[in-house]
């Protein structure tokens, strides 16, 4: 099982952040879902705040490179092994802070990595 931060989760089931969240639970992932709006998906509480998660290997990124700068330090203070950027959301800046904070950074869709085993 794969511990998961979903860092832009919508409860919009059109969005890709939604659909990832019930993926990565149907993959039998744990995933932590966190995003402005309450709501649920898949039976998974959106989280509203920003919570110290042990064991985070993938935070995987739903929002686009304007909103992430309030979360550089979250990411970090994670420390995930890996943080996986899904289209629209790629940024140089924070894909280099991780990188010298040892951590591996990937431009790819969730989605797609999941369903091709790749996750």
């Amino acid at each position: 099982m794969i511990e998961t931060v979903v860092l832009g989760a919508s409860n919009n089931p059109s969005r890709y952040s939604y659909i990832a969240v019930e993926r990565l639970k149907n993959y039998n992932h744990k995933v932590y879902p966190i995003g402005i709006k309450k709501g649920e998906i898949a039976g998974v509480k959106i989280i509203n705040d920003l919570p110290i998660i042990s064991n985070v290997h993938t935070v995987t990124l739903y929002l686009n490179p304007k909103r992430q700068k309030e979360y550089y330090n979250y990411i970090l203070n994670l420390k995930p092994k890996r943080v996986i950027f899904n289209p629209g959301t790629e940024n140089n800046e924070l894909k280099e802070i991780l990188e010298k904070n040892n951590i591996k950074t990937i431009e790819n869709c969730t989605l797609v990595m999941l369903s091709n085993n790749l996750f």
